[in-house]
């Protein structure tokens, strides 16, 4: 049997949806379609009940997930450990990763790594959208900020933390900024995520916590596009270390606070390295984990 429409039908089963695996595998819905087709007929069973709305498994077909389900994780565990017993990094290596993060941090350095492994190819998914990487058949993704409970495996890659910034042509022209306070009669370039529309924190030398209410213009769900107005001398915006630090030595932005730590959620964010949780870590992912740790101080 063929292990590719076995990956297809255990893709079908987690995401529900034939269109949704051919978007993820680049591939066009009837491939997926007529691949499920010849599974059933290969087992003599039908393993969804196909309408034009919906696509729901059978019984039978959901029994056969349960059993072949591990039993695929095994095969494919095989095979990667037959690869990485070879020595030679080939297949395809799958990453996902914020779109701010991945432009900023993890593209610039894809040469570098596809010349240190050419036969490794490497499908990079740009997304703000937390992947179900189980279910998109991801080996790696970056995770910003902190990360919940799950049975994923992380390793940190980089603290990470937030500055109050401003274009110097905005602050010239502004009222005067002394103390978080002084916020409220600004505007204030905001993230629509719960906490960072409404208020930022701000904690002194000595520890003391406040929490400042800012109010602005403009709401943006990207954080390279608040920095491009911020930069355009917009307002002030809350931005991430890994984003404006080339802006704040050059003087195209300000830290308006240095001497508070600030955030809008919690104080201990980071970049984290998350993959599944598996026994064995495929070689190429190891490799990977390692490059990003050397090339990516923090």
């Amino acid at each position: 049997m063929d292990l590719s429409v076995l990956q297809l039908f255990v893709a079908v089963m987690r995401q529900g949806r034939f269109a949704a695996v051919a978007r993820d595998r680049n591939i066009d819905p009837s491939s997926v379609s007529r691949a499920i087709a010849t599974l059933e007929q290969e087992l003599g069973i039908r393993l969804f009940q196909r309408t034009t709305r919906k696509l729901s498994p059978t019984e039978a077909g959901t029994t056969y997930f349960v059993q072949i389900e591990p039993l695929l994780e095994e095969l494919l565990r095989a095979r990667d450990l037959a690869t990485d017993v070879s020595g030679q990094l080939r297949g395809q290596l799958r990453v996902t990763v914020s779109v701010p993060f991945g432009l900023k941090c993890i593209v610039p350095l894809l040469p570098a790594f596809a010349d240190l492994y050419p036969e490794l190819s490497i499908d990079l998914k740009l997304t703000d959208a937390v992947v179900d990487l189980i279910a998109e058949r991801i080996d790696i993704a970056v995770r910003l900020g902190i990360l919940e409970d799950s049975t994923l495996i992380a390793q940190r890659l980089m603290q990470t933390h937030y500055r109050v910034c401003a274009s110097p042509d905005y602050l010239q022209k502004s009222a005067l900024l002394k103390q978080p306070s002084d916020l409220e009669q600004h505007n204030c370039l905001r993230f629509p995520l719960a906490g960072f529309q409404t208020r930022w924190i701000f904690k002194d030398q000595a520890g003391d916590r406040s929490e400042i209410p800012v109010n602005g213009t403009l709401t943006i769900a990207n954080m390279t596009a608040l920095q491009h107005c911020a930069l355009s001398g917009m307002g002030l915006a809350l931005l991430p270390n890994w984003l404006v630090d080339e802006d704040l030595r050059a003087g195209t932005l300000v830290d308006v606070f240095p001497r508070y730590e600030v955030t809008a959620t919690d104080f201990r964010t980071a970049a984290w390295l998350v993959y599944p949780s598996r026994t064995y870590v495929p070689l190429k992912v190891q490799v990977f984990i390692e490059f990003l740790k050397q090339s990516m101080v923090g």
